[in-house]
Protein backbone atom coordinates (compact mmCIF):
# COMPACT_ATOMS: atom_id res chain seq x y z
CA UNK A 1 0.00 0.00 0.00
CA UNK A 2 1.44 3.66 -0.89
CA UNK A 3 2.15 6.05 1.76
CA UNK A 4 -0.62 7.92 1.12
CA UNK A 5 -3.12 4.90 0.84
CA UNK A 6 -1.76 4.18 4.61
CA UNK A 7 -2.35 7.59 5.75
CA UNK A 8 -6.02 7.28 4.71
CA UNK A 9 -6.59 3.66 6.20
CA UNK A 10 -5.38 5.19 9.59
CA UNK A 11 -7.45 8.08 9.37
CA UNK A 12 -10.68 6.33 8.51
CA UNK A 13 -10.15 3.87 11.15
CA UNK A 14 -9.86 6.15 13.96
CA UNK A 15 -12.70 8.64 12.49
CA UNK A 16 -14.87 5.34 12.10
CA UNK A 17 -13.73 4.08 15.97
CA UNK A 18 -14.75 7.46 17.10
CA UNK A 19 -18.23 7.66 15.52
CA UNK A 20 -19.05 4.34 16.32
CA UNK A 21 -18.19 4.90 20.34
CA UNK A 22 -19.28 8.11 20.27
CA UNK A 23 -22.32 7.14 22.85
CA UNK A 24 -19.63 6.03 25.16
CA UNK A 25 -18.12 9.20 25.77
CA UNK A 26 -21.65 11.22 26.71
CA UNK A 27 -21.88 12.01 29.78
CA UNK A 28 -23.84 10.36 32.47
CA UNK A 29 -25.96 13.07 34.11
CA UNK A 30 -27.81 13.55 37.92
CA UNK A 31 -30.60 15.65 38.42
CA UNK A 32 -32.05 16.64 41.85
CA UNK A 33 -34.81 19.68 41.96
CA UNK A 34 -35.65 20.20 46.03
CA UNK A 35 -40.03 19.85 45.34
CA UNK A 36 -40.41 20.31 49.14
CA UNK A 37 -38.12 21.02 52.17
CA UNK A 38 -35.43 18.48 51.73
CA UNK A 39 -37.22 16.21 49.49
CA UNK A 40 -35.97 16.12 46.10
CA UNK A 41 -37.02 14.70 42.52
CA UNK A 42 -33.97 12.68 41.08
CA UNK A 43 -33.47 11.56 37.51
CA UNK A 44 -30.64 9.60 36.49
CA UNK A 45 -29.59 9.54 32.99
CA UNK A 46 -26.82 6.93 31.49
CA UNK A 47 -25.86 6.81 28.24
CA UNK A 48 -27.05 3.44 26.57
CA UNK A 49 -27.18 1.79 23.28
CA UNK A 50 -30.45 -0.35 23.09
CA UNK A 51 -31.03 -2.33 26.43
CA UNK A 52 -27.29 -2.29 26.76
CA UNK A 53 -25.91 0.70 29.12
CA UNK A 54 -22.93 1.69 30.93
CA UNK A 55 -23.08 0.12 34.43
CA UNK A 56 -23.00 3.30 36.60
CA UNK A 57 -25.18 3.98 39.33
CA UNK A 58 -25.96 7.10 41.50
CA UNK A 59 -24.99 6.97 45.13
CA UNK A 60 -26.49 9.05 47.28
CA UNK A 61 -26.02 10.99 50.69
CA UNK A 62 -26.63 8.16 53.60
CA UNK A 63 -29.45 10.40 54.75
CA UNK A 64 -31.28 10.21 51.74
CA UNK A 65 -34.38 7.38 51.87
CA UNK A 66 -36.32 6.79 48.67
CA UNK A 67 -39.93 8.02 48.82
CA UNK A 68 -41.09 6.00 45.74
CA UNK A 69 -39.45 2.80 43.63
CA UNK A 70 -37.78 4.05 40.80
CA UNK A 71 -39.40 4.08 37.21
CA UNK A 72 -37.15 2.86 34.62
CA UNK A 73 -37.34 3.17 30.86
CA UNK A 74 -35.21 3.56 27.60
CA UNK A 75 -35.26 6.85 25.82
CA UNK A 76 -33.15 8.58 22.94
CA UNK A 77 -30.74 6.80 23.36
CA UNK A 78 -30.34 6.45 27.07
CA UNK A 79 -31.73 4.69 30.32
CA UNK A 80 -33.57 6.61 32.95
CA UNK A 81 -34.21 5.99 36.32
CA UNK A 82 -36.64 8.53 38.32
CA UNK A 83 -37.71 8.63 41.71
CA UNK A 84 -38.18 10.47 45.13
CA UNK A 85 -36.36 11.03 48.15
CA UNK A 86 -36.35 12.81 51.54
CA UNK A 87 -32.80 13.90 53.27
CA UNK A 88 -33.34 13.90 56.34
CA UNK A 89 -31.21 17.65 57.38
CA UNK A 90 -30.70 18.56 53.58
CA UNK A 91 -28.20 17.62 50.96
CA UNK A 92 -25.60 19.93 52.74
CA UNK A 93 -22.53 18.31 53.75
CA UNK A 94 -23.57 15.02 51.63
CA UNK A 95 -21.38 12.82 49.69
CA UNK A 96 -23.12 12.10 46.46
CA UNK A 97 -20.51 9.32 44.26
CA UNK A 98 -20.80 7.43 41.39
CA UNK A 99 -20.44 4.09 41.29
CA UNK A 100 -18.19 2.13 38.38
CA UNK A 101 -17.38 5.74 37.01
CA UNK A 102 -13.62 4.69 37.70
CA UNK A 103 -13.62 1.79 34.43
CA UNK A 104 -15.20 4.18 32.33
CA UNK A 105 -14.22 6.79 29.91
CA UNK A 106 -17.06 8.86 30.50
CA UNK A 107 -18.14 11.41 33.62
CA UNK A 108 -20.99 12.14 35.01
CA UNK A 109 -22.46 15.38 35.59
CA UNK A 110 -24.40 16.33 39.34
CA UNK A 111 -27.17 19.05 39.04
CA UNK A 112 -28.43 20.19 42.35
CA UNK A 113 -31.43 22.51 42.44
CA UNK A 114 -32.42 24.50 45.53
CA UNK A 115 -35.99 25.82 46.69
CA UNK A 116 -34.51 28.83 47.01
CA UNK A 117 -33.18 29.04 43.49
CA UNK A 118 -29.81 28.16 44.34
CA UNK A 119 -28.16 25.53 41.71
CA UNK A 120 -24.65 23.37 42.58
CA UNK A 121 -23.45 21.50 39.24
CA UNK A 122 -20.44 19.02 39.44
CA UNK A 123 -18.44 16.96 37.55
CA UNK A 124 -17.12 14.02 38.39
CA UNK A 125 -14.19 11.67 36.39
CA UNK A 126 -13.04 8.46 36.85
CA UNK A 127 -9.86 9.97 39.14
CA UNK A 128 -13.03 11.60 41.35
CA UNK A 129 -16.15 9.75 40.91
CA UNK A 130 -17.39 11.51 44.24
CA UNK A 131 -17.89 14.99 45.69
CA UNK A 132 -19.65 16.91 48.69
CA UNK A 133 -22.66 19.02 48.38
CA UNK A 134 -21.73 22.44 49.46
CA UNK A 135 -25.26 23.73 49.67
CA UNK A 136 -24.38 26.75 47.40
CA UNK A 137 -22.17 27.64 44.62
CA UNK A 138 -20.45 31.09 44.95
CA UNK A 139 -20.21 33.24 41.74
CA UNK A 140 -16.65 31.96 40.99
CA UNK A 141 -17.32 28.44 41.45
CA UNK A 142 -20.11 28.55 38.97
CA UNK A 143 -17.83 30.65 36.36
CA UNK A 144 -15.36 28.09 36.77
CA UNK A 145 -17.67 24.90 36.73
CA UNK A 146 -19.19 26.25 33.40
CA UNK A 147 -16.08 26.93 31.96
CA UNK A 148 -14.65 23.60 32.09
CA UNK A 149 -17.97 22.28 31.09
CA UNK A 150 -17.83 24.14 28.12
CA UNK A 151 -14.26 23.16 27.34
CA UNK A 152 -15.14 19.68 28.16
CA UNK A 153 -18.28 19.51 25.81
CA UNK A 154 -16.52 20.73 22.48
CA UNK A 155 -13.43 18.59 23.28
CA UNK A 156 -15.58 15.88 23.60
CA UNK A 157 -17.85 17.01 20.55
CA UNK A 158 -16.56 15.03 17.62
CA UNK A 159 -18.82 16.16 15.10
CA UNK A 160 -18.05 19.41 16.14
CA UNK A 161 -14.72 19.13 15.55
CA UNK A 162 -14.94 17.59 12.16
CA UNK A 163 -16.62 20.28 10.93
CA UNK A 164 -13.45 22.43 12.37
CA UNK A 165 -11.30 20.27 10.68
CA UNK A 166 -12.97 20.17 7.76
CA UNK A 167 -12.60 23.81 7.38
CA UNK A 168 -9.06 23.97 8.15
CA UNK A 169 -8.74 21.51 5.49
CA UNK A 170 -10.72 23.50 2.95
CA UNK A 171 -8.91 27.22 3.66
CA UNK A 172 -5.34 27.53 3.27
CA UNK A 173 -4.95 30.90 4.06
CA UNK A 174 -4.65 31.58 7.91
CA UNK A 175 -6.17 34.59 7.63
CA UNK A 176 -9.07 33.41 6.31
CA UNK A 177 -9.20 30.57 8.38
CA UNK A 178 -8.90 33.15 11.47
CA UNK A 179 -11.94 34.98 9.71
CA UNK A 180 -13.84 31.94 9.03
CA UNK A 181 -13.52 30.89 12.55
CA UNK A 182 -14.46 33.49 13.97
CA UNK A 183 -17.42 34.01 12.14
CA UNK A 184 -18.44 30.42 13.27
CA UNK A 185 -18.27 31.79 17.06
CA UNK A 186 -20.17 34.26 16.37
CA UNK A 187 -23.17 32.63 14.83
CA UNK A 188 -22.78 29.68 17.35
CA UNK A 189 -22.96 32.09 20.23
CA UNK A 190 -25.87 34.14 19.13
CA UNK A 191 -27.97 30.35 18.47
CA UNK A 192 -26.42 29.16 21.91
CA UNK A 193 -27.51 32.44 23.84
CA UNK A 194 -30.79 32.54 22.58
CA UNK A 195 -31.24 29.09 22.77
CA UNK A 196 -30.87 29.12 25.72
CA UNK A 197 -32.60 31.94 27.42
CA UNK A 198 -35.28 30.47 25.36
CA UNK A 199 -35.84 32.98 23.32
CA UNK A 200 -36.20 30.43 20.19
CA UNK A 201 -35.75 26.93 19.73
CA UNK A 202 -35.45 23.74 16.78
CA UNK A 203 -35.83 20.37 18.18
CA UNK A 204 -32.67 18.69 19.27
CA UNK A 205 -33.02 15.34 16.92
CA UNK A 206 -33.75 17.26 13.38
CA UNK A 207 -30.77 19.67 14.72
CA UNK A 208 -27.76 16.71 15.19
CA UNK A 209 -28.87 15.30 12.03
CA UNK A 210 -28.32 18.65 10.51
CA UNK A 211 -24.87 19.23 11.99
CA UNK A 212 -23.72 15.62 10.51
CA UNK A 213 -25.21 17.24 7.33
CA UNK A 214 -22.84 20.11 7.75
CA UNK A 215 -19.72 17.78 8.01
CA UNK A 216 -20.80 15.86 5.10
CA UNK A 217 -21.12 19.26 2.92
CA UNK A 218 -17.74 20.76 3.86
CA UNK A 219 -16.18 17.04 3.00
CA UNK A 220 -17.74 17.57 -0.49
CA UNK A 221 -16.88 21.01 -0.96
CA UNK A 222 -13.22 19.82 -0.03
CA UNK A 223 -13.46 16.70 -2.80
CA UNK A 224 -14.78 18.79 -5.67
CA UNK A 225 -12.24 21.43 -5.18
CA UNK A 226 -10.37 22.26 -8.72
CA UNK A 227 -7.21 24.17 -8.79
CA UNK A 228 -8.22 27.29 -10.44
CA UNK A 229 -11.78 26.97 -9.56
CA UNK A 230 -13.23 29.20 -6.75
CA UNK A 231 -16.56 27.69 -5.17
CA UNK A 232 -18.74 29.89 -2.80
CA UNK A 233 -16.86 27.92 0.33
CA UNK A 234 -13.52 29.11 -1.19
CA UNK A 235 -14.13 32.56 -1.76
CA UNK A 236 -16.16 33.35 1.12
CA UNK A 237 -15.88 30.64 3.70
CA UNK A 238 -16.82 32.59 6.87
CA UNK A 239 -20.51 33.13 4.89
CA UNK A 240 -20.84 29.18 5.19
CA UNK A 241 -18.79 29.01 8.26
CA UNK A 242 -21.53 31.32 9.47
CA UNK A 243 -24.13 29.73 8.60
CA UNK A 244 -23.59 26.19 9.88
CA UNK A 245 -22.61 28.18 13.10
CA UNK A 246 -26.11 29.19 13.97
CA UNK A 247 -27.13 25.56 13.41
CA UNK A 248 -23.62 24.39 16.01
CA UNK A 249 -25.63 26.88 18.25
CA UNK A 250 -28.67 24.83 19.02
CA UNK A 251 -26.51 22.12 19.54
CA UNK A 252 -24.56 23.46 22.06
CA UNK A 253 -27.78 25.00 23.49
CA UNK A 254 -28.84 20.89 23.87
CA UNK A 255 -25.97 20.22 26.31
CA UNK A 256 -26.66 23.33 28.14
CA UNK A 257 -30.55 23.06 28.33
CA UNK A 258 -29.66 19.38 30.09
CA UNK A 259 -27.70 20.97 32.55
CA UNK A 260 -29.48 24.15 33.20
CA UNK A 261 -28.72 27.70 34.34
CA UNK A 262 -28.56 28.58 37.62
CA UNK A 263 -31.26 31.41 38.41
CA UNK A 264 -28.61 33.39 40.53
CA UNK A 265 -26.14 33.47 37.74
CA UNK A 266 -27.70 33.34 34.21
CA UNK A 267 -25.57 36.10 32.61
CA UNK A 268 -22.08 34.64 34.70
CA UNK A 269 -23.15 30.89 33.62
CA UNK A 270 -23.94 31.52 30.26
CA UNK A 271 -20.65 33.69 29.61
CA UNK A 272 -18.18 31.16 30.77
CA UNK A 273 -19.81 28.39 29.08
CA UNK A 274 -19.68 29.97 25.91
CA UNK A 275 -15.80 31.20 26.74
CA UNK A 276 -15.41 27.72 27.59
CA UNK A 277 -16.45 26.59 23.91
CA UNK A 278 -14.21 29.06 22.59
CA UNK A 279 -11.62 27.87 24.48
CA UNK A 280 -11.70 24.36 23.27
CA UNK A 281 -12.15 25.51 19.90
CA UNK A 282 -8.79 27.40 19.99
CA UNK A 283 -7.39 24.83 21.76
CA UNK A 284 -8.03 22.15 19.05
CA UNK A 285 -7.26 24.27 16.12
CA UNK A 286 -4.06 25.21 17.36
CA UNK A 287 -3.00 21.66 18.47
CA UNK A 288 -4.71 20.67 14.43
CA UNK A 289 -1.84 23.47 13.29
CA UNK A 290 0.61 22.04 15.16
CA UNK A 291 0.36 18.99 13.69
CA UNK A 292 0.40 20.02 9.99
CA UNK A 293 3.36 21.50 10.80
CA UNK A 294 5.29 19.08 12.16
CA UNK A 295 3.30 16.50 9.76
CA UNK A 296 4.84 18.46 6.91
CA UNK A 297 8.46 18.58 8.04
CA UNK A 298 8.28 14.89 8.75
CA UNK A 299 6.74 13.98 5.45
CA UNK A 300 6.61 15.35 2.22
CA UNK A 301 3.23 14.29 0.94
CA UNK A 302 1.64 16.36 -1.94
CA UNK A 303 -1.07 18.51 -0.63
CA UNK A 304 -4.12 18.18 -2.85
CA UNK A 305 -4.83 14.13 -2.88
CA UNK A 306 -4.06 14.60 1.20
CA UNK A 307 -6.63 17.02 1.23
CA UNK A 308 -8.75 14.53 -0.65
CA UNK A 309 -8.46 11.49 1.48
CA UNK A 310 -9.10 13.76 4.46
CA UNK A 311 -12.33 15.09 2.99
CA UNK A 312 -13.30 11.17 2.60
CA UNK A 313 -12.45 10.74 5.78
CA UNK A 314 -14.73 13.10 7.48
CA UNK A 315 -17.41 12.55 4.74
CA UNK A 316 -17.61 8.63 5.66
CA UNK A 317 -17.84 9.66 9.41
CA UNK A 318 -20.46 12.26 9.15
CA UNK A 319 -22.74 9.56 7.40
CA UNK A 320 -22.15 7.07 10.32
CA UNK A 321 -23.89 10.42 12.38
CA UNK A 322 -26.25 11.37 9.83
CA UNK A 323 -28.21 7.99 9.24
CA UNK A 324 -28.90 7.02 12.24
CA UNK A 325 -29.72 10.70 13.60
CA UNK A 326 -32.27 10.69 10.55
CA UNK A 327 -33.28 7.11 11.24
CA UNK A 328 -33.82 8.29 14.84
CA UNK A 329 -36.38 11.03 13.85
CA UNK A 330 -39.17 8.35 12.87
CA UNK A 331 -38.56 6.17 15.81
Amino acid sequence: MKPIGRIFAFLLAVLLAAAARAHEVRPAYLDMRETATDTFAVVWKVPAQGEMRLGLHARLPAACAENSEPVRSIEQGAYFERWNVACAGGLKSGEISIDGLKSTLTEALVRIEYASGDTELARLLPDRPRFVAAGTQTSIEVARTYFLFGVDHILSGLDHLLFVLALILLIRNRWMLLKTITAFTIAHSITLAGASLGYFSLPQRPVEATIALSIAFVARELVKTEPGERRLSESYPWLVAFAFGLLHGFGFAGALKETGLPQSDVPLSLLTFNLGVEAGQLIFVAAILVLFRIGAALVALPLAPTRRLGAYAIGTASMLWLVPRIAGLWI
